[in-house]
């Protein structure tokens, strides 16, 4: 997978930072553990734009799933990080079965690049 450079921002909250944001643009009101805003969707965006979006992830919650995956908060990080840069590409697991399949197997890729 092949991307021009570009800018993203990541913000690390607490799980009441992105329940508020999860109620304010999902109208699910409970915390999540990654949240995924990208600017090149819309009508009036431009696919061209070298800032590809906000990504958003609760420690609260990513600490916490780290301890239920038994493994670190740093690869519970990396795994909400690749999932948020996935969605901000296009990516969507909630489409269909065969796309989360396809968003995992992304995931996977991004993550073995990072261990290399």
């Amino acid at each position: 997978m092949e991307v021009d450079p570009v800018e993203l921002s990541i913000l690390l909250a607490d799980d009441q930072a992105i329940r508020e944001l999860n109620r304010t643009w999902r109208n699910k009101n409970r915390p999540t553990d990654v949240l995924a805003f990208p600017q090149r969707e819309g009508p009036e965006a431009d696919p061209n734009d070298p800032v590809l979006g906000d990504i958003v992830i609760s420690l609260e919650t990513a600490e916490a799933q780290a301890k239920q995956h038994h493994h670190s908060l740093e690869a519970e990080l990396e795994l909400l990080l690749a999932h948020g840069i996935l969605h901000l590409l296009g990516y969507d697991h909630e489409r269909n079965p065969k796309e989360a399949a396809r968003m995992r197997k992304k995931e996977q890729e991004l993550l073995d690049r990072l261990k290399k």
